[in-house]
């Protein structure tokens, strides 16, 4: 699968990590609906750390179709909860 972070670049991401990136989602999804900003900041970036962890950089001259479109590190509480889904930022 092919993951977009937003104004970073794209990666490729195996499916089998999407159980342990769910876990993450679902976090940060309970804290947008509350509002829980200093919680949101921190699971968010584990969040992005982890699809970088877990991930191989795709060069940055492939333009290939993302599957996944994450928000950059920097976006507000406001914006991600723009982004959400019932599902999260993740599927699944």
């Amino acid at each position: 699968m092919i993951v977009r972070i937003m104004g970073e670049g794209q990666v490729s991401l195996a499916d089998s990590h999407l159980a342990e990136l769910n876990t993450l989602d679902d976090e940060l999804l309970a804290e947008v609906q509350k509002g829980d900003g200093p919680g949101f900041r921190r699971t968010l970036q584990a969040l992005l750390s982890r699809v970088r962890e877990l991930g191989d950089p795709l060069p940055d001259d492939l333009l290939a179709p993302s599957e996944l479109i994450l928000p950059s590190p920097d976006a507000s509480l406001e914006e991600v909860r723009d982004l959400l889904s019932d599902e999260g930022l993740i599927p699944g």
